[in-house]
């Protein structure tokens, strides 16, 4: 009787060893990538997040210096005269009357300020009381330059209200600064004008 072999051949265990680390290698980049796009996707919503906080910061000072009167520039605080209308480039400061305020009454005056604890890392504030109360506007995370800050043009009484002032009421406003996010530096440079919408020469 003769003996039939069975020559056929299964994979050896240096092949499957290959195959395993092959798939190993493959699944291992795809997590790191698949890592990675996660994490820059969670540092771009937070940088939005921020951003869109210090856009809106730009749109509050805006509308409400738009609706407001009376503009005046600081750039010392308490301010004794902070209910006089006056022009100034470079302010660190901008106070005014809000829309439904009283020009009489030196303490409802609504003011914003850049101001600095060290010197070098500058915040942005807001009072709605004549500068008596703040709150800081920016988050932790943003922290502004010494080139940020205001300027107001015509903010003078017009020859009607008994002055020579023959300009609308314009002011400027110029935020600059960097987002910290964990170890990711972010500069970034806001600017926007407004000018009073009454009518004011």
């Amino acid at each position: 009787m003769q003996n039939k072999h069975n020559n056929k051949a299964g994979f050896t265990i240096i092949e499957v060893m290959t195959s395993v680390s092959i798939f190993i290698i493959v699944v291992t980049t795809g997590i790191v990538a698949l890592l990675n796009v996660n994490s820059v996707h969670n540092k771009s919503q937070n940088m939005r997040s921020i951003m869109d906080n210090m856009n809106f910061i730009m749109e509050d000072i805006s509308r409400n210096l738009r609706t407001g009167y009376n503009y005046r520039c600081i750039n010392s605080l308490p301010d004794s005269a902070i209910s006089t209308p006056s022009s100034g480039n470079s302010c660190l400061g901008i106070a005014f009357e809000f829309a439904e305020g009283d020009p009489s009454i030196s303490n409802d005056q609504w003011v914003y300020k850049i101001d600095s604890s060290n010197g070098t890392d500058f915040n942005i504030s807001k009072s709605t009381d004549g500068g008596s109360t703040w709150v800081q506007l920016n988050p932790p995370e943003v922290l502004l330059e010494g080139v940020s800050g205001f300027s107001v043009l015509g903010a003078e009484p017009p020859p009607s209200a008994g002055g020579s002032d023959l300009q609308q009421p314009f002011a400027t406003i110029i935020l600059v600064g960097d987002i910290t996010y964990k170890s990711f530096v972010t500069p970034f440079s806001l600017q926007t004008s407004v000018s009073q919408r009454a009518f004011d020469i």
